[in-house]
């Protein structure tokens, strides 16, 4: 997707040029040749407050953004000291390791994909795993091939690829019980083939909050029916250490038959309490000394030279809500919806106004009609952009793709890679003098 640089002063002068007010999203607009009018908006419109009825239903001449503002300020670094750590350990343990996999979100199969670990696992077997599937737009029937699907295992070959749904549970996400017993299998045949009398061990990796902890979680709810082991949570960062392997296959002497009986994608495989000594169908019988999991902290890429991609990677969660601003990642996403959805009847937040390119406008709508409003009932934007993208993380604003899939974009994806990705000590420095030229740029602002 094309970027369009903002000339707006009000725009350059802010850190990461975030736009806050309507004033400079006018500019903005302007620059990107969208006009009121065909945003369903007049001039007078802009000027409303939180007070005032949410816009009525848009005219078909509304017209999507085709484009979203570069923004040389963004932060391009989530590169922690504990991910530096963990690439570490990996590194060392890796000759103790059987079998990698390798998780990475399904809605942004190229944007997830971090270097780092290709040079750092290089030679190991391992098995890609696209977590969060359902979340990307329309699961397969019996029987189909979706298209994205087919591209992306074609990607990888010969290399196995497998995809994994979720479901929302609680405040949290699980995992399909389906689709982690599929993988389950593939897990299994493969301890099958090198039988060990220590037992196989198993590690997964990724980029920061993709799901590797609760494909760990489900994998042993499902293998030898066991709850809940690795913490989880809808933020970056809750795995900071490489743990100690969790057993996932129990071994042959095992004589505890764990039921696989299935209730289909809908099933949770997360939080089984025990196994079922017998019943079921099938059951999964012990192979070898077992087959153990080791859940490791997720790793950043250390610089970012893509504006846009770090903020793919912030709107699916794997960078900490607090280091790209609110506003922004809900504009960037309402950017998105209205190139899938640009129909008034289609739109997933139709419920709160019109189909606009106008993210106050949107915001003060959702904060009307859920309450999230500050003192003298004006619209709480922070809040309620948190609220919307967390609607999208869950699948309930929408469920699409952020990467453009094509049979020749992940050999683009890493042409585009070579020579980009700089040392640990590169990223630092980089990431030291843009904090600097913030803090100057916020100083000739006061």
């Amino acid at each position: 997707m094309a970027f369009v640089r903002c000339s707006s002063i009000r725009c350059l002068r802010r850190p990461y040029g975030l736009v806050h007010t309507r004033a400079a999203l006018q500019t903005l607009a302007a620059v990107q040749h969208v006009s009121d009018k065909s945003d369903g908006l007049n001039p007078a419109s802009t000027n409303n407050d939180a007070t005032k009825e949410p816009p009525g239903p848009a005219p078909p001449s509304f017209v999507p953004r085709t484009s979203f503002p570069a923004l040389d300020n963004l932060p391009r670094s989530y590169f922690l000291g504990h991910h530096k750590a963990g690439l570490q350990k990996m590194k060392t343990l890796l000759s103790t390791i059987d079998l990698v996999i390798e998780c990475r979100d399904y809605r942004v199969p190229l944007t997830s994909r971090n270097p780092l670990f290709e040079k750092s696992l290089e030679g190991k077997e391992r098995i890609i795993v696209y977590t969060k599937r359902d979340l990307g737009g329309p699961i397969a029937k019996k029987g189909e091939v979706l298209e994205s699907e087919e591209i992306i295992r074609k990607w990888h070959a010969p290399l196995p690829v497998m995809f994994t749904s979720a479901i929302a549970r609680g405040k949290g996400m699980a995992m399909g019980k389906k689709s982690v017993k599929e993988l389950l299998d593939v897990v299994k045949g493969h301890a099958e083939q090198r039988w060990k009398l220590v037992g196989h061990r198993l590690m997964v990796v990724g980029m920061p909050n993709v799901g590797k902890s609760t494909l760990l979680n489900a994998l042993r709810g499902v293998g030898v029916g066991k709850g809940k082991v690795a913490k989880t949570g809808m933020q970056p960062g809750v795995t900071r250490k490489v743990g100690s392997g969790v057993k996932i296959v129990a071994s042959e002497d095992d004589d505890t038959e764990i039921s696989t009986e299935q209730d289909g994608d809908d099933g949770e495989a997360e939080g089984q309490k025990k196994g079922v000594r017998r019943g079921g169908d099938a059951k999964y019988k012990g192979v070898g000394g077992g087959v153990y999991m080791l859940d490791t902290p997720g790793v950043f890429i250390p610089y970012v030279p893509d504006a846009e991609a770090m903020l793919k990677l912030a709107l699916c969660g794997s960078v900490k809500d607090t280091i790209i601003p609110p506003v922004l990642l809900a504009d960037y996403l309402l950017y998105h919806i209205n190139l899938r959805f640009p129909s008034p009847r289609s739109s997933p937040y139709s419920l709160y106004c019109a189909p606009t390119n106008d993210i106050v406008v949107l915001l003060e709508a959702i904060a009307k009609k859920t309450g999230r409003l500050g003192k003298g009932g004006k619209a709480d934007t922070e809040a309620t952009a948190l609220w919307m993208v967390q609607k999208w993380r869950t699948g309930h604003l929408g469920r699409f793709l952020l990467d453009a899939i094509s049979e020749d974009a992940l050999e683009k994806s890493v042409q585009g890679e070579e020579g980009m990705v700089p040392s640990f000590n590169q990223a630092r420095r980089a990431e030291t003098e843009r904090r600097r030229e913030r803090g100057r740029m916020r100083g000739l602002k006061s």
